[in-house]
């Protein structure tokens, strides 16, 4: 189109044949309009938030419920009023409720960042799950995949609201908005709490008792969103918040050379994982020795570390001895390891002799890779991609088959992109700020000193290798959390202990009870 327009005017207007000065002035004059012309062309109007509304029936907890699901975009809008973001949800409400009042909401995300809530969702709090392999031992395949109606689903306690967080999902940017405005620590929780009072407003709930459900970065963000709640000029005070596989301080759930909190933090993870693999703590129940380790840790492996080359080199003899009793690894490899065996390598190590590789998501899982001798695994989690293809197949066929979603993009269950951009910084630009391990323990426990009927359910996995349950115990006994709100739930499962029938069955009773408290 620019170039057939040039032509038309060096073609048809003599005096800018004579003159070059003239030729130029008129040719950027002439680009200037074509260009603002095809930008205001390629402009395209805002399509409104689309929307799905659908009702079921179904048993949950023993009792029969009648409840709508609703699907939609809901749009946020800079201060000219423009939409600069669609953030997408399903909520599910009970129908029939006269009293709102006595109603709880629970708002449910996963983490990432860069997760949708698909996990949570088609695994744990749906009204129709996936099931995979309860024992970690068989790969999803392919479709078909067994989904079952939830028996255990809450929706005869609660009304349920799955959110997923700009850049998932199907939540996205749009008109002229940024992703930097949400791909952050401040912003993700700003823009999360954003959604949530409105959803709060538009449902008439202010009055509702109101829960948060996360996982993993999920619990950062509930922490960092329960922060946010209370301030704007629209405080909202939550009852409860449910964190399974926390990571509130990742100092503890980071396994790196010279961070000597996360050699404390994941050694009982290895301890219960070894225990799993019959490589450690033989004749002993999980517990017991779980606790013994527990007690090591403390006493004996805390102040060993900060010693570091002080220690002799018969106590280096010994303990090497007793890590190698917990954590099933060569004594000599520990010695190598000078003492600190890093979470990767552990992976690699514990099943060396079968060639197998185990998960770090959820340690019950093992992985044939054909490097038998890399350091770490290199063909990525086997408890991440045993399960992900039926995880996101149950939630495209659910949307698409029980609540007639029609959208024009793919549904991203995750997204990569969002990482590596993620600002992590949660100070203003203008204040002073070195990067340290992210942190937003001190939060929660500010919000439970202000809020003094705010609750914590702490769900913990023996087997999760990435959010340790012994960091949980470490970070939650400190930064000023109010403990006797606090409860912990463990499980013979990892980072998604859901997986695993058992577990399950237990967690779903353990959240009925902390909603029900």
């Amino acid at each position: 189109m620019f170039l057939n327009s040039y032509i038309i005017f060096h073609q048809t207007n003599n005096k800018f044949m004579r003159s070059p000065i003239t030729h130029i002035i008129s040719f950027l004059l002439m680009a200037n309009i074509i260009l603002a012309q095809e930008a205001k062309q390629e402009k395209k109007p805002i399509p409104e938030p689309k929307s799905f509304t659908t009702t079921h029936q179904g048993s949950f907890g023993g009792k029969n419920i009648k409840y709508g699901a609703t699907a939609k975009e809901t749009y946020f809008r800079n201060d000219k009023g423009e939409p600069v973001a669609s953030m997408w949800s399903v909520s599910y409400t009970q129908e029939g409720v006269t009293d709102l009042i006595k109603r709880p909401v629970t708002f449910v995300f996963n983490g990432g960042p860069g997760s949708a809530s698909v996990w949570l969702h088609m695994g744990l709090f749906g009204p129709q799950i996936i099931k995979v392999d309860s024992e970690a031992k068989k790969d999803d395949g392919a479709a078909p995949y067994p989904m079952i109606n939830n028996p255990q689903g809450l929706l005869d306690l609660t009304d349920l609201v799955f959110i997923d967080p700009i850049g998932t999902g199907y939540s996205q940017v749009i008109g002229e908005g940024k992703v930097e405005d949400y791909w952050g620590l401040n912003e993700d929780a700003e823009s999360v709490a954003k959604f949530i009072r409105l959803w709060i407003t538009n449902n008439k709930r202010w009055f509702s008792p109101k829960y948060i459900a996360g996982e993993s970065f999920g619990t950062t963000r509930a922490a960092a969103v329960t922060h946010a709640l209370e301030g704007d000029g629209q405080n909202m005070s939550i009852n409860g918040l449910i964190m399974i596989s926390q990571a509130l301080d990742y100092a503890g759930s980071t396994s790196i050379h010279d961070n000597i909190t996360s050699y404390l933090t994941y050694l009982p993870s290895m301890a219960a994982t070894a225990w799993y693999h019959k490589k450690a703590g033989q004749g002993k129940s999980l517990e017991e020795f779980v606790e013994e380790c527990r007690k090591f840790t403390y006493d004996t492996y805390a102040p060993a570390l900060y010693r570091g080359d002080l220690l002799t080199t018969n106590e280096q003899d010994q303990l090497a001895e007793k890590l190698s009793y917990f954590i099933g690894l060569p004594k000599s490899y520990i010695q190598r390891s000078n003492l600190r065996v890093l979470m990767s390598r552990f992976q690699k190590q514990l099943l060396a002799d079968q060639g197998l590789a185990i998960g770090r998501l959820d340690g019950r899982f093992m992985g044939d890779e054909a490097d038998k001798v890399s350091e770490r695994p290199n063909l990525g989690d086997p408890a991440s991609y045993q399960i992900g293809a039926a995880y996101t197949a149950a939630l495209n066929h659910h949307f698409a088959s029980n609540l007639n979603i029609a959208m024009d993009r793919p549904y991203l269950t995750s997204n990569r992109q969002i990482s590596g951009k993620w600002r992590w910084r949660d100070v203003p630009d203008e204040q002073y700020w070195e990067p340290m391990p992210v942190n937003v323990s001190r939060k929660l426990g500010e919000s439970m000193r202000r809020n003094t009927d705010l609750k914590v359910l702490v769900v913990c996995g023996y087997y999760d290798l990435i959010t340790p349950f012994f960091d949980a115990e470490y970070t939650f006994s400190r930064n000023g959390i109010v403990g006797d709100r606090v409860e912990f739930t463990y499980y013979e499962g990892g980072h998604m202990m859901y997986t695993h029938e058992p577990d399950f069955v237990k967690l779903s009773k353990d959240i009925r009870k902390f909603l029900s408290e």
